[in-house]
């Protein structure tokens, strides 16, 4: 028979213990968002130390992080001394310097220039197209023009040690990519990218990736790192991932989407990368030793990770306890995390 006053004395006391779950889950939340791995940023190579550091400055100010990857990676694209990135990155086989970038925020809302000449922080150009026009990506004059009606300035990037190392590879006109060439002090055909994500004191994650893409590439090519899905992918309810190395490979592969496609399925960002590079291999395993591809991640709760081809990729971490911690990452050459 029916007892409605047990019935309802069970409902209150189920009511008090969803209530108090909800609770629970309340204060589990506010202590993981809390967590002492909040903020940190995470960026490719070890020029990313430096650009993590000005990266910490809005983050440990309780910073966005979309103003955080934004301002990080302006560092190296102003770095004469980079020629992987922005103002002074290798030119094309045609002596023209083109730069590509993009940037994803927490909410999805993503920007990206490519091929664009004559503006040194495609960074910013990138953003402003994500928050100022319907587009999503602008390229070659047209993102050069946007950019100059943004209040750009136009200038000549191509500097005379650039261009001194393009009229020497003209002599030869060969194109053959040196792996890891990224971190060799006084390389002269170093090409690659720096990808950065972040994750802020609220929690919220973004990313931004740029790079001068491959000194002495054709005129018109574009890689992977301003294409979103390819060389940057966000997801700020599971996380985000970034790569690096030979581009053509990565967007075969969308493979930073399939990296945060693999963190939502619950992997680790490591496990994640490497599951990633894998795919690469099985495809094309005649690139198992002539090209270097690596990813990077990152997932909600602040754990990262990154896996490569090769043996030499490194990635720079930043939080409340390290401002220029370097870390080598695993490749598919070393011992598996199983």
């Amino acid at each position: 028979m029916f007892d409605r006053r047990k019935f309802l004395k069970v409902s209150a006391a189920s009511a008090s213990l969803a209530a108090l779950s909800r609770n629970a889950f309340a204060n589990t939340f506010d202590n993981v968002s809390k967590s002492p791995g909040f903020p940190i940023v995470i960026s490719t190579w070890n020029f990313g130390v430096a650009a993590n550091q000005e990266a910490w400055k809005t983050l440990s100010a309780g910073g966005r992080a979309l103003d955080a990857v934004e301002a990080g990676v302006k560092i190296p694209e102003a770095d004469m001394k980079n020629h992987t990135v922005g103002r002074a990155g290798y030119p094309d086989r045609n002596g023209h310097v083109t730069l590509d970038a993009c940037i994803m925020d927490e909410h999805g809302n993503c920007g990206s220039v490519a091929a664009m000449e004559n503006i040194a922080h495609p960074i910013s150009v990138a953003r402003l197209v994500m928050e100022k026009t319907p587009h999503i990506m602008l390229v070659g004059e047209g993102a050069t023009q946007f950019a100059i009606e943004q209040g750009f300035k136009k200038e000549e990037l191509l500097t005379p040690e650039s261009e001194k190392a393009w009229k020497e590879w003209l002599k030869t006109a060969k194109y053959s990519p040196v792996m890891n060439i990224e971190h060799m002090p006084g390389s002269k055909y170093n090409h690659d990218t720096i990808g950065m994500l972040a994750i802020d004191a609220q929690g919220n994650i973004s990313g931004a990736c740029t790079t001068s893409g491959m000194a002495f590439k054709m005129h018109g090519r574009v890689g992977d790192s301003p294409i979103i899905g390819a060389g940057l992918y966000v997801d700020n309810e599971v996380g985000g991932a970034t790569s690096t190395g030979v581009g053509e490979e990565v967007i075969r592969n969308v493979g930073s989407f399939l990296v945060v496609e693999l963190m939502r399925r619950g992997y680790h960002p490591e496990r994640a990368c490497k599951e990633a590079v894998e795919r690469i291999i099985k495809k094309k395993p005649e690139y198992s030793k002539t090209i270097q591809v690596g990813f990077l991640a990152i997932n909600k709760k602040g754990e990262h990770g990154a896996y490569a081809l090769q043996h030499g990729f490194e990635y720079a971490v930043c939080n409340s306890e390290t401002q220029d911690l370097l870390i080598k990452g695993k490749s598919a050459y070393e011992t598996s995390i199983g």
